[in-house]
């Protein structure tokens, strides 16, 4: 048999990353399901959570949401969309920036933190199930 290609070994681990991302976030989905959250949505809860509790004594636990856009994997109008969602539901409250008028910022509600307490561990578990120690159910992660 003839040896892989440079370009097809890399065709190959691309597609790999895919999968255990695909994975991933499908067990996430299932995991949250019942608490009404997806992946996406729990990974604004937790950047936002994070955000909060570096925070905790420094002022405003509030994140800008352009700031968020390179921190999630969505567009800024999906991610626009997701913390209306967010916000309808009572997780987040977003204000405008003082700094600049044209920023909006958000912030967890105490619902959203008690939320994010309440899922995180489905969260880890679910990750934990996939990736485990680096091993992947398929053996190890790309």
């Amino acid at each position: 048999m003839a040896a892989m290609t440079a370009g097809a070994r890399l065709e190959d681990r691309w597609r790999d990353i895919l999968s255990v991302h695909a994975r991933t976030m499908c067990e996430i989905d299932r995991a949250l399901h019942p608490y009404g959250l997806g992946a996406s949505d729990f990974e604004v809860l937790d950047i936002l959570a994070t955000e909060a509790s570096e925070a905790l004594g420094e002022g405003d636990a509030r994140c800008r949401v352009h700031s968020l856009v390179g921190r999630v994997h969505l567009s800024q109008s999906a991610l626009s969309r997701l913390i209306a969602r967010l916000e309808k539901d009572g997780l987040v409250e977003r204000s405008t920036c003082a700094e600049d008028r044209r920023g909006v910022r958000v912030a967890l509600t105490r619902r959203g933190r008690d939320l994010h307490t309440e899922v995180l561990p489905l969260q880890r578990a679910a990750l934990a199930r996939v990736l485990g120690d680096g091993e992947g159910p398929e053996g190890p992660l790309p």
